[in-house]
């Protein structure tokens, strides 16, 4: 039985808040909360995290730095100081892990020096930061590497990766050979799902074609021993009944495929 918790991105009940994403956390039984620092004003201040987090005690298993398209003015827009804000919010809430995505290739200064920063930070704060795979962006028949030094973290030696399904889908990645590429340095998994378009999904688990199930049984065979972060889109639920719906139905096929033992 692995010590891994099953835990909810904040970002799953996007358009409703981080607040709320404690809420459903706590009511469906998730073991955790990954809080995606963005435009949810809840979501860049430390106290009002620790504060649900000690309500709905539903402990912090990450941060997810603000490095989206749509959150490049999040605390300022010096990426190096968004990681450090990252960190000191991580430390405070208690979590490990900061998961962050790699550079965009406009970001050149930032991107020349990544590999050897996120090393440093986290010999300097004694977290992993756990860079995600992305994907190269797809449009008329053409892929653009939009990502800098790549978009596959299996191919730089970041001690401390992240793997998304969705964006393995639109890479038309294989997530289990990814997995067997970073061995060890795999420490924080996004589970959800994709049907291999352009369009980055965020599936309910099992609802695309990345072989999700499988995938979560040959993490546990391997060992994984990291936190396993069901990341999904529920914008177009009509409801919050139709939403939380989507969260049980993700919550219960993660402990089908990858059982855990509950709690911190």
């Amino acid at each position: 039985m692995s010590g891994s918790r099953i835990g909810l991105s904040t970002v799953s009940v996007y358009p409703e808040s981080s607040a709320h994403a404690f809420t459903y956390a706590a009511s469906v039984g998730y073991d955790s909360v990954e809080v995606m620092v963005g435009i949810d004003a809840l979501s860049q201040q430390t106290s009002a995290i620790k504060q649900l987090s000690e309500h709905h005690g539903v402990p912090v298993s990450a941060v997810h730095a603000p490095c989206l398209l749509f959150t490049q003015r999040v605390w300022g827009t010096e990426p190096w100081s968004k990681l450090e804000r990252s960190a000191e919010m991580a430390h405070a809430v208690g979590a490990d892990v900061v998961v962050v995505h790699p550079p965009f290739r406009w970001q050149k200064t930032y991107a020349r020096d990544f590999v050897d920063g996120i090393a440093a930070l986290e010999a300097s704060t004694g977290l992993a930061f756990a860079v995600e795979n992305m994907y190269p962006w797809r449009a008329s028949g053409r892929s653009l590497e939009m990502y800098l030094p790549g978009w596959d973290p299996s191919d730089q030696p970041y001690t401390n990766t992240t793997i998304d399904l969705s964006h393995a889908a639109i890479a038309h990645d294989d997530v289990i050979e990814m997995a067997n590429r970073l061995g060890d340095r795999l420490r924080h998994i996004h589970l959800t799902d994709g049907t291999g378009s352009a369009k980055d999904e965020h599936l309910v688990p099992g609802r695309g074609t990345m072989g999700a199930d499988a995938f979560l049984h040959h993490l546990a065979a391997t060992g994984f021993g990291g936190d396993i972060v069901l990341e999904i889109n529920t914008r177009k639920c009509v409801d919050r009944a139709e939403r939380e719906r989507d969260l049980r139905e993700s919550l219960e096929f993660a402990r089908e495929h990858f059982p855990v033992a509950t709690g911190p």
